[in-house]
């Protein structure tokens, strides 16, 4: 019995396998939301934040910690470069972002169009709830889980255009062959002087 407990514990952190990877998705979301919670309750209560500032911060130190604990955790992605995770994690946030707002404005303005819900006991309140919950579970399996899993901690030929993307704006040279023609300006420039 205790080998079994041992075998599945060690799966759990260390399986590739779809249910164990999962698991530790759903685990790592699950970590981060709190952290997105409290750091937004946190801001607002003590620090005085206005509730749009409090909610923006807490869900951005929230999704970071998400990256972080994906990258190491939960996909194992050490062979895909961070710089790459960095673009194509921020691609999919924006996307599950849009998909959650929309998708929840749709379906809740859809349920109003239902009035026989208020007869098996349904509360116009609870339309929002319902809307945001399916919305939100729908778009963590079918978006977020699957690209996550596909794309973003996966090395991809995408890769090398996301580097390029945070090399250009974080002022880093592009490429070795950049550095050796914009030396050999400068000792050609310094050589004519």
């Amino acid at each position: 019995m205790n080998e079994k407990v041992k075998k599945i514990g060690s799966n759990i952190l260390n399986s590739d396998q779809l249910v164990f990877t999962f698991i530790r998705s759903a685990g790592a979301a699950q970590f981060a939301s709190w952290i997105d919670l409290g750091t937004a309750f946190v801001l607002f209560a003590f620090a005085h934040f206005a509730p749009w500032a409090s909610t923006a911060i807490g869900a951005f130190v929230g999704g970071v910690i998400n990256c972080v604990l994906n990258y190491r955790f939960t996909f194992h992605a050490n062979s895909c470069p961070w710089k790459a995770v960095i673009v194509k994690y921020a691609l999919v946030w924006v996307g599950s972002l849009l998909l959650n707002s929309f998708g929840t404005e749709l379906l809740y303005y859809g349920l109003m169009h239902w009035p026989w819900l208020e007869t098996i006991g349904f509360k116009p309140d609870g339309y929002f709830a319902a809307a945001r919950l399916a919305v939100s579970g729908v778009v963590s399996l079918a978006w977020n889980f699957v690209l996550q899993r596909n794309f973003v901690y996966h090395p991809s030929r995408f890769d090398s255009k996301a580097i390029t993307f945070v090399d250009f704006f974080t002022g880093k040279k592009v490429s070795r062959n950049e550095d050796l023609s914009s030396s050999s300006i400068k000792t050609e420039s310094s050589s004519n002087s």
